[in-house]
């Protein structure tokens, strides 16, 4: 527990006022890119605009407060988009306070329960396929105000909104386009002129003038939403049992993406300031904060990988920078909210885009496609498809699923028993001088029989202890474990079998060479003294002087 620091304690410790004037700049920086950011990732998930920015202020304070990074940057991220979107379509906001508050403490225990590490052992295959999945989605679901379309059904789902799309294409507003147009424009060209300051905020700027200057047909964030400029109020949301049984796999799947993007964020950070992060005071920070922001009127956030990119490159080294952009993102809500209003919905739409296109990742899965094998090919096409057509839960589920058991059908395929091959004593290309370590002609008895086990011996690859040829008119046989790293107890229980059989016809079973994990679990099993200690060799060539001596 003692690891369980907050960085902000250890960035105190010289800390200076030139230190403070870096943080700070950097941190009013960042708040000017999360402002728009927030209002647009917030209408994408299918909730009122100054829900984003609640989000941005209270977990994006907390989290800079007490997490494991020292320049982490939380909010709400596009990951989150769709998956909130179909909580509140399906739950209401009460089902998603309840399943983000439940995320929160998944967080806090993982990070409790150190099981930072464990982030690791989701495949890139499908971080990459459900990450381009998101970005898909994204784009689909902003189509329809980017063209100013008007729907007559209200679609969840993205391919109901890509049948819609098509539906109504034919109410296309062409004004609402060319605004549109316009914004994705200066969101593409800007940078090119200026990475201070950030393309959507001067797309924003520019958007909203021309639609209120010209009196331009085009639907605003005040025509479609209500918007408040109030501080965040503490909410209590109605839990009932059904309540949590519908929503704790979203629950499960928000902690999860919180849990990886968060960490990412924090690899993708250490290596641009040469730090490194505490994984598991990160994961009890980011279960703090995105319960708060759910009880204060927020969304789930986690840590942002732009956002925390445009920190670093603006100076800030030390969690008060995050804590600085949180503040100043609750005095913009206070004072300049309510021009919100203004902001054009094509603009919104061409923003996501944008951030569509960054998170999509297509050149790493183009990569994956030209140069990985089929199996992991299979995965990231199922994980990237199912988030697409269903959505996160199932598609993080059975791209698990589905990357385990290929994993094991290719650790079975590596695992092999066969038996070597035998030469006489007297054999005119033995060479015990110059052949003495070459296992395939090392002289064995006649009356013993030698196979070697190579790879992990786990219930996947146990039928092939099977390979192992008994003769009852032997007198021992010898099985090399020397590459087998671990085993399990289905592979155990066939060596129970084997034994036995041995038992039974009076042939000595022994083993060479055993490695540790595989050891110390016959040892527990209590298979050391069914087999006879003494039929435990170290290593071959004890194991052939021991059947020799039978």
């Amino acid at each position: 527990m003692r690891t369980l620091r907050p960085e902000l304690v250890h960035s105190m410790k010289g800390y200076s006022a030139k230190s403070f004037t870096k943080d700070l700049t950097a941190g009013i920086i960042v708040a000017i890119i999360a402002l728009p950011l927030s209002i647009a990732l917030a209408l994408a998930s299918g909730v009122r605009p100054e829900q984003g920015i609640y989000t941005a202020i209270i977990a994006g304070f907390l989290i800079s407060a007490l997490g494991g990074s020292k320049v982490q940057i939380a909010g709400p991220t596009a990951a989150f988009a769709s998956i909130v979107a179909g909580i509140v379509a399906t739950d209401g906001m009460d089902g998603l306070v309840v399943a983000t508050i439940l995320a929160g403490i998944f967080l806090i225990l993982m990070g409790i329960f150190k099981m930072g590490n464990l982030i690791k052992f989701i495949p890139y295959t499908i971080t990459t396929g459900f990450t381009s999945g998101i970005a898909v989605t994204i784009f689909i679901g902003q189509v329809k105000d980017f063209l100013g379309l008007t729907f007559e059904n209200s679609p969840i789902e993205t391919i109901e909104k890509v049948a819609e799309i098509f539906r109504s294409i034919s109410t296309i507003n062409t004004t609402a386009l060319l605004v549109g147009v316009i914004s994705l424009a200066i969101l593409i060209i800007w940078p090119h002129i200026s990475k201070k300051i950030p393309g959507s905020l001067i797309a924003v700027l520019v958007s909203a003038a021309l639609v209120k200057i010209m009196d331009l047909n085009v639907n605003t964030i005040g025509d479609l939403y209500t918007i408040s400029s109030s501080l965040p109020h503490f909410t209590m949301p109605t839990v009932t049992y059904d309540t949590v049984r519908n929503v704790l796999p979203d629950a499960f799947t928000i902690a999860v993406l919180a849990a990886i993007e968060s960490l990412l964020s924090c690899v993708v950070a250490d290596g641009m300031i040469g730090s490194r992060h505490n994984s598991n005071m990160e994961l009890v920070a980011q279960g703090i904060g995105n319960t708060a922001s759910a009880l204060f009127g927020g969304i789930p956030a986690t840590g942002a990988i732009a956002r925390t990119a445009a920190n670093i490159k603006n100076g800030g080294r030390s969690p008060i920078a995050g804590m600085v952009h949180a503040i100043v993102l609750l005095i913009t809500l206070l004072l300049l909210m309510p021009y919100a209003a203004l902001i054009p919905m094509p603009c919104i739409a061409a923003i996501l885009f944008m951030v569509a296109y960054n998170m999509s990742e297509w050149r790493e899965f183009v990569d994956v496609i030209k140069e990985s094998p089929k199996s992991d090919i299979m995965v990231l096409v199922a994980t990237f498809t199912l988030t697409v057509v269903f959505d996160l839960v199932i598609a993080i589920g059975f791209g698990l699923v589905l990357a385990s058991v290929l994993f094991m059908r290719r650790m079975a395929d590596v695992t092999d028993v066969y038996g070597w091959k035998y030469i006489e004593e007297e054999d005119e290309n033995y060479d015990e001088d110059t052949d003495a370590g070459n296992i395939s002609l090392r002289y064995v008895p006649k009356d013993v029989l030698v196979f070697e086990i190579t790879g992990p011996m786990f219930f996947g690859a146990a039928d092939k202890i099977n390979n192992v040829i008994f003769d009852k008119t032997k007198k021992a046989i010898i099985l090399r474990m020397r590459s087998v790293p671990a085993m399990d107890t289905t592979s155990l229980n066939k060596l129970r079998e084997l034994h036995a059989k041995c038992k039974k016809y009076n042939v000595v079973l022994i083993f060479s060479h055993v490695n540790d994990q595989p050891l110390q679990f016959m040892e527990r099993s209590g298979f050391i003294d069914d087999i006879g200690r003494e039929n435990v060799c170290p290593s071959i060539d004890t194991a052939l002087e021991r059947a020799e001596s039978i």
